[in-house]
């Protein structure tokens, strides 16, 4: 019997993802028109898209005239500012020659961070899709200030896909995909043994990311359970291509174990403001049974975080074992472990299971 390929899989996708880096469209002008063409074609009743477009800061820079990208952030701000505009345009005048209506979307990671500004999102979004409109989903990073210095699209991508709970995503960059010794990588069915070690960083000085932060963004997006390709934006046709089941780019299946909107939001989305250090009985409880944490299986504290903040949960030889909830603060959390062998206190829950997600959160 002959085995069926997995891309294939990818034919039955109805809402897609796609994420395009500044070096595409800072070395390609016309990439906005290829795009909006090929998406023309694509888009039906049944298939939708959303993009997530770097390029507001490259385009400012040359819009400003800077010779490179600047380094102090008021004029990394300015040229996020004077650069939206442009690259807007250029989606407008393109989706607009193929009948398409596009819509712009501005996120900082504050916003997807707050469940209710993100649940916002998401309805709005969807509202985007159902009246036929592309949404344009870029980072505002004229006010996003840890965004710019430390986030990138890719990430940003990631997110996205369970708002608008997406089969696939699809991160567009300057490759052909994953790379191994120069030869692309066809299939990756383990991204922490067969993608981590070939992933390296971004050297192009126009973007801020890079292969190891696409495959962190497919490992997150693949916990979401969607598909991920990484493809090379220069080659015409490249996303018909993977949505036919073609052997382009580098495909990375979905987890086996997919994360609800929620999980994946606490585990992926929110930022840690501490740290819990656990017993050996209470890093068993937790990946064996799927436990609540105690205040008795406590060891150690770290970080001044309220209740409602994200921690992460690591073993005694500090392995991290997944991310969750405090459901008391920092202080009351050393008071109760403190007190824990006491009746009173012994069967406080301190990160419930239902806001727990045990998986390696890094």
């Amino acid at each position: 019997m002959v085995e069926r390929s997995p891309r294939l899989a990818l034919r039955a996708a109805r809402r897609i993802v796609l994420k395009i880096g500044s070096k595409s469209l800072a070395s390609e002008p016309g990439i906005a028109s290829r795009l909006a063409a090929e998406l023309a074609a694509l888009q039906s009743t049944k298939r939708s898209f959303v993009l997530v477009s770097s390029g507001a800061i490259a385009l400012g820079v040359a819009k400003l005239g800077y010779r490179t990208r600047p380094k102090e952030m008021a004029r990394l701000q300015a040229a996020a500012a004077a650069g939206q505009s442009v690259l807007l345009r250029r989606y407008e005048e393109a989706f607009e020659a193929v009948g398409i209506p596009v819509a712009q979307v501005l996120l900082t990671h504050a916003d997807l961070a707050d469940r209710t500004r993100g649940n916002n999102a998401r309805a709005a979004l969807a509202a985007l899709l159902e009246a036929g409109a592309l949404p344009i989903i870029n980072e505002n990073d004229t006010v996003a200030v840890d965004e710019i210095r430390f986030g990138d699209n890719d990430q940003l991508a990631s997110m996205v896909v369970p708002l608008v709970d997406a089969d696939v995503l699809v991160l567009l960059s300057d490759v052909p995909g994953l790379l191994d010794h120069g030869r692309r990588v066809p299939l990756v069915t383990d991204i922490v043994q067969q993608a981590r070690p070939l992933a390296g960083t971004s050297t192009s000085g126009v973007g801020t990311g890079g292969m190891a932060s696409k495959v962190e963004a497919a490992r997150k997006a693949t916990f979401a359970g969607a598909y991920v390709a990484i493809a090379d934006a220069r080659t015409p046709g490249v996303v018909g291509a993977l949505l036919r089941g073609d052997d382009v780019g580098t495909l990375f299946l979905p987890e086996k174990r997919r994360l609800s909107a929620r999980k994946h939001w606490i585990a992926f989305t929110l930022r840690p403001q501490g740290a819990l250090v656990l017993d050996a009985g209470a890093a068993a409880a937790l990946l064996e049974n799927g436990s609540s944490l105690l205040a008795v299986g406590v060891l150690g504290i770290r970080g001044n975080f309220n209740a409602g903040d994200a921690v992460t949960l690591h073993d005694a030889q500090g392995h991290q074992l997944g991310q969750g909830l405090a459901r008391i603060s920092a202080s009351q959390m050393l008071h109760a472990v403190g007190r824990a062998t006491e009746k009173s206190t012994h069967r406080l829950v301190v990160v419930h299971r239902d806001e727990m997600v045990t998986l390696p959160c890094g």
